[in-house]
């Protein structure tokens, strides 16, 4: 499986309701994920983070890939998507970001997030 078929396939777990069985899968155990608002290290740390954020999270509405694509002899992925949800607060969100992903092996060691901060 190349490296873009396996963010591809992080993607389809996503759209599917399987963010945490994605993460799972295709995270290693030292992951470093970055973004504007801080960076997380380690799997446990990461995990955290994402079952937080679906805990504010009300309903899934959509999520779009735009683009994705891969430097298959540098283990590196990129995808760019939209997503929308209602959190629990009642606030919409539309947010767009492009993930910058770093394997090692099977698993992402290193992922960057770019969006507009908050």
């Amino acid at each position: 499986m190349t490296y873009k078929e396996r963010a591809q396939d992080i993607y389809n777990m996503l759209g599917q309701g399987q963010l945490l069985d994605a993460f799972d899968k295709y995270y290693h155990e030292d992951v470093v994920m970055t973004e504007p608002m801080g960076t997380r290290k380690g799997k446990v740390a990461c995990r955290e983070y994402e079952e937080q954020f679906l805990n504010n999270i009300q309903e899934f509405h959509n999520l779009e890939v735009k683009n994705i694509g891969s430097d298959e002899d540098n283990a590196t992925s990129f995808v760019e998507s939209v997503m929308e949800v209602t959190f629990k607060d009642g606030n919409h969100a539309k947010m767009e970001q492009v993930a910058v992903q770093q394997w090692k092996g099977d698993q992402i060691i290193h992922e960057r997030f770019y969006y507009e901060g908050q």
